[in-house]
């Protein structure tokens, strides 16, 4: 196949994903795709092998491959007919948490099946014991909202009415879910279109020649990015603080072992799963070294199934990396698979020290809350993310304020959430001081302070890092930590969560009242430092003490500046 030829037909195969995926922002009902970008679209082979993404949510991207084989598996193929729609969201059947709902769209060329067209998307509302999906003290994942297997949503081009009255009687806000599953499936509909006119364009058979040599290039382009990595056994560790449930660590270790052109991610020697929600799925398990992976190599290398055949993970079931049945997970993909990224990330960083980073927040600080319209009588829910601070790295400091790593997920504009929602933004700035200190420094983590307006809600919370600090690299010293704190109408006390409400975890508990006046405020944190303080360039730590990025103490006690004024 010639190159030529190979990279046209990739690059019109991803273009078909990133125009999936503004359809999707543009006609979707909820702040979480329109806003924050919480989804992806992809293409993939009547197998689930994926050929072609959108470059939007990594934790999809990597978790693409295993979800769609397994909902392959499942389905009677010979049974699929022009038109159908299939939805799914089981984080037992290769998905990755109950909120990401996988629609996906058979593709006939000459009534053969030649593919799917795929968009999953982070549906906010999905049931279960707290508004806007994020139980942080479930014990089981029927506190977490509706299971769904593979079914048919649309079958021959018609709604199958009873599934959609089903789903839509298991959620709060019915008018936003149908909405947000007729923007998904507008994207299956734009992809199958388009996916279907380049085979016909092509040839069936040649588009499958040239789909079958994007993905053995993709593999080649991998092998030799693994191949630089020197041979041997790489380990890491980090932990998750607490569960929500039990005020103890859980420990996620990864053990990378470099065999030529080709590499397995041990996560044996993880703790057991845990009672509350910060268990993995398998589906995240593999997404996550995926995205480590993705994120040390060539930038590139086209994102399908082929990247990923020189990699093998090993996750041991009933372990919070590969969690089982009933246990609960609707954090695992979130909080967890940043966690489990990064401890990827930091076993291989001896291997790439150039290519290596210190971690970043690992967390979305994930502020959940629903209430009754004051104006309408109608419920609403929102899942509003917190950027963080990104880690240093070999030749730049980490990034300000952006979303974590398994996310790439752009905050709320603040015009847009106090429209929208019944809160009024006090106060939205990047932490001084709070980037780990090294010779290339993290990213600053954000702080946000919201008042409650005029309507009582209920507000759920999902995060980490408050008592345990990201971790620097290559003498990088760690980042800063994150909070939260709740000011209750009529007090000038902050307190956390655990204060005010004897929660066990202060980043981890769900459906806390809110009255009119309340104020909360979120701090999320920074990325550690790269490599020894003392080499920074004093260039550097002048103009970050012109700017407020670090303090005058940090200038003075850590970088050495005796001088700074």
């Amino acid at each position: 196949m010639d190159m030529v030829s190979l990279n046209i037909v990739g690059g019109i195969l991803v273009s078909i994903c990133r125009d999936m995926g503004v359809t999707l922002m543009r006609t979707s009902y909820s702040t979480i795709f329109s806003e924050s970008l919480d989804f992806t679209c992809g293409l993939a082979l009547p197998t689930g092998e994926l050929i072609a993404t959108g470059d939007f949510c990594p934790s999809m991207i990597g978790g693409m491959p295993l979800l769609l084989r397994s909902c392959v598996q499942e389905i009677a193929l010979d049974e699929l007919e022009d038109g159908d729609v299939l939805v799914h969201n089981d984080p037992y059947r290769g998905g990755l948490h109950t909120p990401e709902h996988t629609f996906f769209k058979p593709v006939f060329v000459d009534k053969t099946l030649i593919g799917f067209a795929v968009s999953i998307g982070h549906v906010c509302e999905v049931g279960g014991m707290a508004p806007a999906g994020f139980a942080g003290e479930a014990t089981e994942v029927f506190h977490e909202g509706l299971r769904v297997p593979p079914i048919k949503i649309k079958r021959a081009g018609k709604d199958v009415d009873d599934i959609w009255r089903l789903m839509l009687a298991n959620v709060r806000t019915p008018r936003y879910n149908y909405g947000d599953f007729r923007a998904l499936i507008a994207a299956t509909d734009l992809g199958e279109r388009r996916m279907a006119d380049l085979a016909r364009k092509h040839g069936a058979a040649s588009f499958a020649e040239h789909v079958g040599a994007l993905m053995d290039y993709s593999e080649r382009r991998m092998r030799a990015e693994i191949a630089k990595i020197p041979d041997g056994r790489y380990r890491f560790q980090d932990v998750m603080e607490d569960d929500g449930i039990e005020d103890k660590v859980y420990t996620i270790k990864a053990e990378v072992t470099v065999d030529g052109d080709s590499l397995v991610v041990d996560y044996h020697g993880s703790s057991p799963q845990a009672k509350g929600p910060i268990n993995a799925t398998l589906g995240v398990a593999y997404g996550a070294a995926y995205n480590a992976l993705l994120q040390l190599t060539d930038s590139t290398i086209p994102k399908n199934s082929g990247c990923f055949r020189p990699i093998r993970v090993l996750a041991p079931p009933g372990s919070m990396v590969n969690v089982n049945f009933p246990g609960p997970s609707v954090g695992g993909n979130t909080e967890t698979h940043c966690r489990i990224a990064n401890v990827v990330m930091g076993a291989l960083a001896p291997g790439l020290k150039e290519r290596s980073a210190a971690t970043d927040g690992a967390t979305h600080s994930n502020f959940l809350f629903g209430g009754t319209d004051r104006k309408t009588g109608e419920f609403f829910c929102c899942y509003d993310l917190t950027p963080v601070g990104w880690g240093g790295r070999s030749f730049a400091d980490g990034n300000d304020a952006v979303g974590g790593i398994n996310g790439n997920c752009p905050h709320i504009p603040v015009e847009v959430f106090e429209y929208r929602f019944p809160w009024h933004v006090e106060e939205f700035k990047l932490v001084e001081g709070s980037g780990g200190p090294g010779e290339f420094r993290g990213g600053l983590g954000l702080s946000k302070t919201v008042r409650c307006t005029d309507t009582a809600m209920t507000f759920s919370y999902m995060s980490d890092r408050q008592k345990v600090s990201p971790w620097g690299i290559h003498g990088g010293q760690e980042g800063g930590r994150a909070e939260l704190f709740i000011m209750r109408n009529g007090s000038r006390d902050w307190l956390t969560i655990t204060q005010a409400f004897n929660k066990v975890s202060p980043s981890k508990f769900a459906n806390v009242p809110i009255a009119p006046g309340d104020r909360i405020k979120i701090t999320s944190p920074a990325g550690g430092g790269w490599g020894l303080p003392e080499k920074r360039d004093p260039a550097m730590v002048e103009r970050d003490l012109a700017n407020g990025f670090i303090t005058l103490e940090q200038a003075r006690s850590v970088y050495g500046r005796i001088e700074a004024a």
